[in-house]
């Protein structure tokens, strides 16, 4: 797969999956730009990026800001001259089973996961649509079936495979392809965030949990990020221009 000269910006690229998929498009040629709000974390990736000799730019944005992400949109189009590809891969955990849920948690996940999801796409597409090409990958999480202690988590995941597929209907006849990725347990800072929530989800021994992830899962092992990213950069290649409105779950496993 060839991503030269292709304009990429990925949300949540500081840290993770983002991160890695940053690498991966860089090393295969593309200029990336990364949004994210952690400011320590993307100058550590965008040094790493510049080692291997890539291009890449930084913006601090809340994505559930349109005004912040129309302005650094607009400033990615300004410098490249275009945009190609869109990686909607910021997210957020607030775990809690429902009867302790708070307004606020459901909120702050539905507003960063689901909400952000849909400004970045939609902030993005008018420039896809001028061009008349462009892919749209989302990151949606096997969460989107159910997870306990994740209703709103869940929600938001599974809203996302709404909105790909609505997308991939919208956009198609401008040559936009929209599809979604949707990982198992990855193991990232995420994860460990997902640890310290543990005993909200009635989860006593995380460490048990993974080790029965790994029991079932016929891989026999747990997903990495470069697992994810590599299937980010199939789907926004031109090796796959005849797949949109997809959900491609990257679990190690066929059960969902």
């Amino acid at each position: 797969m060839d991503f030269t000269d292709k304009v990429v910006i990925i949300t949540g690229g500081a840290r993770g999956i983002g991160a890695k998929t940053a690498l991966l498009f860089a090393e295969k040629g593309a200029k990336v730009a990364i949004f994210d709000q952690n400011e320590q974390d993307a100058k550590e990736t965008v040094e790493q990026i510049y080692s291997t000799g890539g291009e890449c730019l930084t913006f601090r944005v809340d994505i559930t800001k349109r005004e912040d992400v129309t302005s650094c949109v607009e400033q990615v189009n300004e410098v490249y001259g275009k945009i190609d590809i869109l990686v909607n891969n910021a997210g957020v955990l607030k775990d809690n089973i429902i009867g302790e849920m708070t307004e606020e948690e459901w909120d702050f996940v539905l507003d960063v996961n689901l909400k952000g999801s849909y400004i970045c796409a939609q902030a993005v597409q008018k420039y896809m649509v001028n061009q008349g090409h462009g892919k749209i990958v989302m990151t949606s999480s096997q969460a989107a079936v159910g997870a306990r202690g994740r209703v709103n988590y869940s929600a938001a995941k599974a809203g996302i495979q709404g909105m790909t597929k609505t997308l991939a209907i919208e956009l198609g006849p401008y040559g936009i392809n929209v599809n979604a990725v949707a990982p198992g347990f990855i193991e990232t800072e995420m994860s460990k965030v997902s640890e310290a929530y543990a005993k909200c989800r009635g989860i006593e021994n995380f460490s048990e949990v993974k080790k029965a992830i790994i029991q079932r899962n016929p891989i026999q092992r747990l997903g990495q990020p470069e697992d994810v990213a590599n299937v980010i950069l199939f789907l926004t290649s031109k090796e796959a221009s005849y797949v949109t409105g997809q959900v491609i779950y990257v679990s190690g496993s066929p059960v969902v």
